[in-house]
């Protein structure tokens, strides 16, 4: 099976949002939450949030489908350092059903080439995405 399978396109305007989004100016923590409408076959938007934790983004999450995420995150390095490295998470819980998980699977290539991120990480707990969990992938960018 070849990597570049595209079994959903990027909806233009969520393109659009995202190269904004890693653009953006603002310093807190911040998140767009995207899904695939299965009727059309195309990544939208679901929700954009400012000033959100990753523990406030977990509840935000549905139990039993996948979702892809941008998280602008605040970190501060062991020096004093402040970067904001965008992440791409891709919640892909256990208990979803079989094609959802493969349309997400499939598709998550596309929206990461698109949106031209290099953070890239994927939870299958969602309980699992906490801060600490995020700070030690990051860890492997320094």
């Amino acid at each position: 099976m070849s990597s570049s399978l595209v079994v959903c396109e990027v909806d233009v305007s969520l393109q659009e949002k995202l190269k904004k989004f890693r653009f953006r100016k603002e310093t807190n923590n911040a998140a767009i939450l995207m899904k695939i409408d299965m009727e059309k076959q195309l990544v939208v938007l679901e929700e954009e949030y400012e000033n959100i934790s990753l523990d406030e983004l977990r509840e935000e999450l549905p139990e039993r489908q996948p979702r892809y995420i941008v998280y602008s995150y605040k970190l501060t390095h062991g020096d004093g350092r402040v970067s904001y490295p965008l992440c791409f998470i891709f919640s892909s819980p256990v208990g979803c059903k079989p094609e959802q998980q493969m349309m997400y699977a499939g598709s998550k290539n596309r929206l990461v080439q698109s949106a031209d991120l290099t953070k890239v990480f994927e939870v299958r707990n969602p309980d699992d995405l906490t801060e600490e969990w995020l700070k030690e992938k990051l860890s492997f960018f320094r």
